[in-house]
This record gives structure tokens, C-alpha cells and sequence, in this order.
């Protein structure tokens, strides 16, 4: 260890190794620390910390913000853990051609507020976007809750410069939306987990910066018109639908009752709550044309109340309700899951799993909302079990109803070490066995971030 730490220490600067006591004091995913942790500032520097690292056939666990829930930055006392956090520049930002090159330990939330700086629209957005790497976006290739709209991660992303294992320098940093000279490669190396390459630098695709946003909240009894309404809304707004979230009753009911800070504005004896938030280019029109289709849903009993935010401080408050997922520590131990299902199989499974848990587990809690435009729902269930026994009971069974389904274990979290167990459940033995031969060319030594995604 001592010779391998003696040539990173010649690569990075002052302070870009840390190891020994100084790493109990930062904050590492899972219980074990790594051997050390390794800060570059260059793509080059991290060429060379790989290059080293795979001569010496030395595992690399790469770091975004530390904000997945999968455990895929997870390391051991045989591991160094590579994190991208000094990589934090803005490089550029063209307004005529949309675009902001970054390098990859940028905050998300800063990448947001460069573009609104610059009157754009960086579309990308998730809770945990203070803290979350852009570059950490791109190996897990999050979602987040405009989806709908504007896509996943890997819809923002034009350029890529990427490190292979031993050291190889990608440098792929396209600015043109239309590019289709052979092997997209960028598309290899966004949600791959670290397991592939190291992102260090990317070339982001900005939108123009919407002048209107509408928001509401409203309440239906009946999942069947929870999609009609989705169907009628996104005709009626022409496009501009940007979010389409869906609470379930004792979700909403949970983050609008004491202890949590919001209140219900509206009664919580409905079946589904629907917050909606469109995007537009009038402010006039766009609110017309919101108001308009809200009252067509409502005399065609789509759905049976609803409340427009007036100003900013409401749409605020109304994402505020969403956002509160703290409060499902009141159900404290709980195990949180992130699928996706088509929403014609959508009902059928909710009921299925909850009928499931009852039957196994009667005092349970199930807590389901999520950004069910595109077909994503954000579970979490408690039985008051936190061994690994139980959480591999629950684990099967809201997996259970997936694969007939067509549906994923995982929508927008990725893999890691919690999932790789239930990959097969959604991904064919030819499509593991290909993706475990990409793995092969391109980490044959299998260095980064070893025993990720395959069982």
C-alpha cells in the first residue's frame, strides 16, 4: 500500500491524497473505509491515478456527491475511492449553441442556476440536487422529476470525456445535437456506475428558459382517471406538461400532518393527488390555457378538486408537500425502492404488492408516490424488521410483480450492490451476459468499482 500511495502522492497536489486517521473524518458510504482517497483536478490527473492504479491491479471505487441509494460507491479496506469533488468547474457556457461544458464534480444545482444566469434552462432536476455530481448524474443516468418533458440524464448530455481503466484518455467533447459518425460512444458510459470509465468532463445541453410555470394540485378517487387525466392534460397544454407527480393517500396524508411543516390544501380523503406543473413561453395564454383544461377535467369528473398556485411561494410549497420524503422516518426501520412499471400495469401491481404485504406483514407501512408520467414509483415500506433477512423478504416482494409486468427494479437509481441480486429480473441472460463482455474489453482487470451490478 505505502508504494502505491508514494506515486499518487506524486500526481495530485497538496491535499489531494487523504488517508490514514484524516479519513475518519470524512463521510464514506457503507462501514468500511477505503486504503485511502484520491482528489484529482485534471482529467490527466485521474489518467494517471487509473494508469497507476491499473498496473498495480488495484480496485478504484469512484465518487460523485455520495447521494445514491444503491450502495454503488460502496468501499472496502482493499479499495481506493476516487472522488471527482475538486473537478468543480464551469469550463464554458454558449448561449447560441445551448450548450455548458463542466467538469464532472460540479453540483447539479449549480449547473441549474449557471443556465438561469445565462436565461437557460439546464431541465435536469432531483431533490437531492445541492449535493448530487453531474457527473455522478451521468453514471447513474438519473431521472429526476422532469422526465416527462425533457427526458433522463443521457437526453442532456452532447460531449463526454471519460478515463478507461488503464489510463486511456476518451475524449468525445461534441457540441452538435446531430452527430452520427459511427459508435455513440458517450451512450456506453452513462448509467454504468463507475464500472466502465471515469467521467471527468461533459458537454451539457441547456433549453430555453421558460417564461411561464404554471402548478396545481389536485385530488382524484380513481386510478383509471389518474391516467385519463394524464392523457387530457398533456394534450390540453400543447407539450408545455414538465411534471406529472402522483401521491397516494397515506403519502399525502403523512407529509401534511404534524410533525411534518405542510398542510393539506386540500382535503385528504382522496384515493390519489396529482401535483402538475407546465412550462411554457406566455404568461397569459399559458395560464388560460391551464385554467381552461383544469375546468374541462373537472366537468368531464376527471378529477374531483383541485387548487392553482397563485405566485411563486405556492408553487414552492406545493413541491414542498412532494419533496418532504424525510417524514417517512416516522415508520422508522424502512426500506426504500425505486421501480418503474407501464401505467396499464401500474394499478394491478400497487395492488398486488399491498395485498402481499398485508398478507405477510399486517402492521406494515407502504408509502408510494412518485413521477408517474413516466412510469416511475418511489416505494417504501416498513415492518418494523431492519435485519437483512427482512430486507431481503420485502425486497422479493415488491420485485415479485414486475417481470410479468415488464416492469424494472430500478428506475433511476441504478444498480450498485442492492440490486445486482434482482438484475436478472429484469434484464435477459443475453443482455447480462453482453453487457459482462463490455465490461471485459473495457476493465479487464476489473478495477473499477468491482463487484457492482453483477451478482
Amino acid at each position: 500500500m505505502r508504494g502505491l500511495l508514494e506515486k499518487l502522492s506524486k500526481v495530485v497536489s497538496a491535499g489531494g491524497l487523504i488517508s490514514g486517521d484524516a479519513l475518519s473524518e470524512r463521510l464514506f458510504p457503507g462501514s468500511n473505509l477505503p486504503i485511502a482517497l484520491v482528489r484529482p483536478k485534471s482529467t490527466e490527473e485521474v489518467a494517471q491515478i487509473l494508469a497507476i492504479c491499473h498496473e498495480m491491479d488495484q480496485p478504484v471505487v469512484p465518487h460523485g456527491g455520495l447521494t445514491g441509494l444503491v450502495d454503488a460507491t460502496q468501499s472496502n479496506h482493499q479499495e481506493l475511492a476516487l472522488s471527482l469533488e475538486r473537478m468543480n468547474a464551469i469550463e464554458d457556457i454558449d448561449v447560441q449553441s445551448r450548450t455548458m461544458t463542466v467538469q464532472a464534480g460540479v453540483p447539479l444545482q449549480t449547473v441549474q442556476e449557471k443556465a438561469d444566469e445565462a436565461g437557460m434552462l439546464f431541465p435536469l432536476d432531483l431533490g437531492a440536487r445541492g449535493t448530487a455530481t453531474i457527473g455522478g448524474n451521468a453514471s447513474t443516468n438519473a431521472g429526476g422529476n422532469r422526465v416527462i418533458r425533457y427526458g433522463m440524464m443521457r437526453d442532456q448530455i452532447l460531449g463526454m470525456e471519460v478515463v478507461l481503466a488503464d489510463g486511456t484518455i476518451i475524449s468525445s467533447m461534441n457540441k452538435i445535437l446531430k452527430n452520427n459518425t459511427g459508435y455513440d460512444l458517450k451512450q456506453l458510459f452513462v448509467g454504468s456506475e463507475g464500472t466502465l470509465g471515469v467521467v471527468t468532463r461533459l458537454v451539457l445541453r441547456m433549453r430555453p428558459l421558460p417564461v411561464s410555470q404554471e402548478m396545481a394540485l389536485l385530488a382524484i378517487d380513481d386510478f383509471t382517471k389518474v391516467t385519463e387525466f394524464l392523457n387530457h392534460i398533456d394534450s390540453a397544454l400543447g407539450g408545455t406538461l414538465s411534471a406529472y407527480e402522483v401521491l397516494w393517500q397515506d403519502y399525502y396524508q403523512l407529509v401534511t400532518q404534524p410533525p411534518a411543516e405542510g398542510r393539506a390544501p386540500l382535503p385528504d380523503n382522496y384515493q390519489y393527488y396529482v401535483l402538475l406543473e407546465a412550462l411554457g413561453g406566455s404568461i397569459t395564454a399559458d395560464q388560460e390555457r391551464f385554467v381552461t383544461a383544469l375546468t374541462e377535467a373537472l366537468e368531464q369528473e376527471l378529477i374531483a378538486d383541485a387548487v392553482i398556485a397563485q405566485n411563486q411561494g405556492e408553487r414552492d410549497a406545493l413541491w414542498a408537500i412532494r419533496d418532504d420524503v424525510g417524514q417517512v422516518a416516522q415508520n422508522a426501520p424502512i426500506f426504500a425502492f425505486d421501480i418503474s412499471v407501464s401505467l396499464n400495469h401500474m394499478e394491478s401491481y400497487v395492488e398486488e404488492l399491498k395485498a402481499s404485504l398485508t398478507e405477510r406483514w399486517p402492521d406494515h407501512s407502504c408509502m408510494i408516490f412518485g413521477h408517474l408520467g413516466d412510469g416511475n414509483l418511489h416505494i417504501i415500506v416498513g415492518n418494523g424488521d431492519s435485519s437483512i433477512e427482512a430486507k431481503k423478504a420485502i425486497d422479493e416482494t415488491v420485485y415479485a410483480g414486475l417481470p410479468a409486468r415488464g416492469g424494472s427494479v430500478s428506475a433511476e437509481h441504478g444498480i450498485g450492490l442492492q440490486k445486482k441480486e434482482y438484475l436478472s429480473w429484469s434484464r435477459n441472460s443475453d443482455e447480462i451476459n453482453l453487457m459482462k463482455v463490455l465490461k471485459q474489453s473495457l476493465d479487464p482487470k476489473d478495477i473499477l468499482n468491482p463487484g457492482k451490478i453483477f451478482a
